[in-house]
């Protein structure tokens, strides 16, 4: 990151956070991306959603990316192993994790603020030592996805087929230590 940027800071979701994110998951430049872009979730459904996450009880972790003290970005990270549903079914390493993340304003777009949250986020989730490696799935059409995985350190592996469809599967492995 070069020096005299601020840099992003994630914390973890609130329940007070979920109308912020629902009118966030309402946003043409989101919609295109993430969840299912012929469905809007009403209020309760994004409630219904997202709360569990909050509550920490599913195995999915949300967060909110900051910056200059204003929320940014939906940020989360997820453990593939046992997902179910079709999701990483040929996963078996316990220390992977998985992240998606989308910024909250268009005008946010192209200005380094989405490879300042998979960095902020890469970095979080490598603070704990049991975690092996980092994966994400953009769609395989999302090339300003891919190029902000790309820039934060990660590499294109394989077009793999989830229930959502392809995806570009990537990974970040665990830095060697210096």
């Amino acid at each position: 990151m070069p020096t005299g940027l601020t840099p992003v800071t994630l914390r973890l979701m609130t329940e007070p956070d979920i109308p912020l994110l629902h009118e966030w998951l309402q946003r043409p430049h989101v919609l295109e991306w993430w969840g299912d872009r012929d469905e809007r979730l009403t209020p309760a459904q994004t409630r219904a959603k997202y709360l569990p996450r909050v509550m920490a009880e599913e195995r999915v972790t949300p967060y909110i990316a900051m910056l200059h003290g204003q929320a940014i970005a939906y940020a989360q990270s997820y453990v593939p192993i046992g997902c179910g549903g079709g999701w990483w079914e040929e996963e078996t390493d316990p220390g992977v994790r998985g992240i998606d993340q989308f910024l909250s304003e268009d005008t946010h777009l192209g200005r380094g603020l989405g490879t300042q949250v998979v960095i902020a986020m890469v970095k979080l989730l490598f603070q704990d030592p049991a975690v092996t490696k980092i994966q994400t799935d953009p769609d395989p059409a999302n090339l300003r996805a891919i190029r902000c995985y790309e820039k934060s350190g990660f590499r294109r592996v394989k077009i793999v087929v989830t229930p959502d469809g392809p995806a570009q599967y990537m990974l970040q492995e665990r830095p060697l230590p210096t």
